[in-house]
Parts: C-alpha cells; sequence; structure tokens
C-alpha cells in the first residue's frame, strides 16, 4: 500500500500541472500580444510624464534653473520613473516589431530597428540621469556654470536623439512595406516622417522655433514619432502571430 502510494506520488511529480500548462498567462499568444502593446503603453508613459516635468523657459538664468529643478524637485523625479517605464514598453514594441519582420523575412531591417532602439533608450536613460541628477543634488551646490551646462546638456542631446529616432522609423517603415504589412500610402508617410524627425537634427539657432529648446524640437518631432508608435502599434495588433515558442 505504501509503496503504491509513494509511487503515485511519484509519478504525480514528474508530471506537469495541467490546469497551469493550460493558463492564458503561459501561452505565447499572450505574451506576444502584451509586447505589441508596449507600443500603446509607451505612448501613455511618455504622455504622464510629459504632463508632470516642470519645463523651464527658453534662456533662464542659472538661479532660475535652480530654483526651478530645486522647488519642483519630487515631480522631476517622478517624471524621470514614469519616463524609464516608457523607455522599457519603447524597447518591447521595438522586440515585437523585430519578431514580426523576422516572421515576414525582413529580419536585417527588425535587427535595425534593434540597433536603433538600442541607441535611443541609451540616449533618454541619459538625459533622464542627468536631469534626475541636478533635481535630486546637484541643483544645491551652488555652482551656476555647471548647473546650466548640465541642463544645456539636456537639450542637446534631446537634438541628438533625432538621428536613432530616425533611423528606427525608416527600419519599421522599410521593413513593413517589404514585408507587405503596411500600404504605399503609409509607407511614404513614414519616409517624410524619416525626413522631418532628421531635420530635427539641425535645430541649433539660439532662439526661436528651430532652437534645441524650440517648438520643433520639444513638439514637432516628438508627435512625429509619437504618431508612427501609434500607426506601427495598430498594425502589429491587427495581424496574427505566427505560432512559435518564442516568448
Amino acid at each position: 500500500m505504501f509503496a503504491e502510494t509513494k509511487a503515485v506520488q511519484l509519478h504525480s511529480f514528474g508530471r506537469p500541472d495541467t490546469a497551469s500548462s493550460t493558463s492564458l498567462y503561459t501561452t505565447p499568444a499572450f505574451w506576444e500580444r502584451l509586447w505589441r502593446m508596449s507600443g500603446i503603453n509607451f505612448l501613455l508613459f511618455s504622455v504622464i510624464a510629459y504632463i508632470i516635468y516642470p519645463h523651464s523657459q527658453a534662456g533662464a538664468s542659472p538661479e532660475a534653473l535652480a530654483a526651478l529643478y530645486s522647488g519642483d524637485h519630487l515631480r522631476i523625479l517622478i517624471a524621470a520613473v514614469v519616463s524609464g517605464m516608457a523607455i522599457l514598453n519603447l524597447l518591447w514594441f521595438v522586440s515585437a516589431l523585430r519578431s514580426t519582420l523576422a516572421d515576414a523575412g525582413q529580419d536585417g531591417w527588425g535587427a535595425a530597428a534593434t540597433a536603433a532602439s538600442a541607441v535611443l533608450g541609451g540616449f533618454f536613460l541619459l538625459l533622464l540621469t542627468v536631469a534626475a541628477a541636478l533635481a535630486y543634488s546637484i541643483a544645491g551646490f551652488g555652482n551656476g556654470a555647471l548647473f546650466l551646462g548640465l541642463n544645456e546638456l539636456v537639450w542637446v542631446g534631446l537634438v541628438m536623439t533625432s538621428f536613432p529616432r530616425a533611423m528606427l522609423i525608416m527600419a519599421g517603415s522599410f521593413g513593413l512595406w517589404r514585408a507587405k504589412l503596411i500600404s504605399n500610402a503609409l509607407f511614404t508617410a513614414g519616409v517624410a516622417a524619416v525626413v522631418l524627425v532628421l531635420l530635427g537634427g539641425t535645430t541649433w539657432t539660439s532662439g526661436g522655433f528651430w532652437a534645441p529648446f524650440g517648438a520643433y524640437s520639444r513638439f514637432v518631432s516628438p508627435l512625429i514619432g509619437f504618431v508612427w508608435v501609434a500607426v506601427v502599434s495598430r498594425v502589429l495588433l491587427t495581424r496574427t502571430p505566427a505560432t512559435r515558442a518564442a516568448w
């Protein structure tokens, strides 16, 4: 009797739990759809972070900037956390894009998109680190020149992100078009988005619309990227995932 009971127990330990193995959360389709939704999550987190983050005025003095970072340091740190979540979702979004392109035989474009997202994510993390450091402690040091220089570094870095952003849009647009997953009209819009985002890398005037802190760099260029992410997210979500165990 004891031997039979023990044999049953050993058999149970060696047998997978049927209920858990058939759970929705263990299926590749669940994870595939979750990562394909990451583009929408990226947009939501980005908008929330933008609303929370207190924005400085163009040409502000070191004293005004120090007052901004010191007085609103909690908002800046919260925005840094939310922005970090946005970056994570951006990387997952591009991973889902690459897997879709790989299924369609366009993994070269998928690899280019992955490389662009890695550079872009690193850029954004660096800029977030500088802004968070200014709010966390540097603003209280009283070194106006250092403080102003680091604040300008954030704006210059935002301009330089135009290049990996353009590469990401180009890789995704060309890959989806070659895979016949988007129309010629959407492809043309994607090419136009690449050109417009690349123009953001030329915003070097000392003031006005075309300055690093001007309207084009702060609003127009990022908005173009957001629209592209939204359109590609819709394409990914409406396409039936391939059957695989990659997730």
